[in-house]
């Protein structure tokens, strides 16, 4: 005959374990959501993933003859009253460290704290895109009626010529998106 002492004694520490185990599958979800973000972010910048550019200090493989152009191209998040002017195209060799500047003014009557996100068209090209000095890597901030010059330094790496898959590839996009920073700026 079984012991129902034993039996309940012996079912409650089973359930016990079982709520230990899904409170530590709940908890180890939950912090991986909180990962995932920074987690794709450095997947993006290391391999170039969806067009992320990549930084650098500078060019030390030279210029190659190849010509490449770059365009570039400015979206404001909806409610964000910023003007952003893009830079004209440039065509240069690939390697050449390049230069351009995108004006933004504040159009409000209220200070704008803003940042950017960027990526690069085609994606493929991201891992060849360098930036050196941009201003997507810092906040912006813009008192009203106020208008900045943002500057972009970047290179092609020459590495670009060599990658298959880009070969007849003439022209690539570095596009920014504008919105509000996270500490309120708008």
């Amino acid at each position: 005959m079984v012991d129902a002492h034993y039996t309940e004694e012996k079912s409650g520490g089973g359930n016990l374990r079982i709520v230990v185990i899904l409170v530590g599958i709940v908890a180890g979800m939950t912090a991986m959501a909180y990962a995932a973000v920074p987690l794709y972010y450095a997947f993006c910048a290391a391999t170039g993933y969806g067009g992320t550019t990549q930084r650098a200090a500078g060019n030390d493989k030279g210029v190659i003859d190849r010509v490449m152009t770059t365009r570039f191209d400015a979206t404001i998040a909806p409610g964000l009253p910023l003007k952003v002017i893009p830079s004209q195209p440039v065509e240069a060799k690939i390697g050449t460290v390049t230069t351009i500047h995108f004006t933004a003014r504040n159009m409000s009557t209220h200070t704008l704290t803003t940042t950017a996100g960027f990526n690069v068209t085609p994606d493929l090209a991201g891992v060849y895109f360098n930036k050196i000095q941009c201003f997507c890597f810092t906040e912006q901030t813009l008192k009203p009626g106020e208008t900045a010059d943002m500057p972009v330094t970047f290179f092609v790496d020459p590495d670009f010529a060599d990658d298959p898959d880009l070969k007849t590839v003439k022209e690539i996009t570095l596009s920014y998106t504008f919105y509000a920073a996270d500490n309120g700026g708008n």
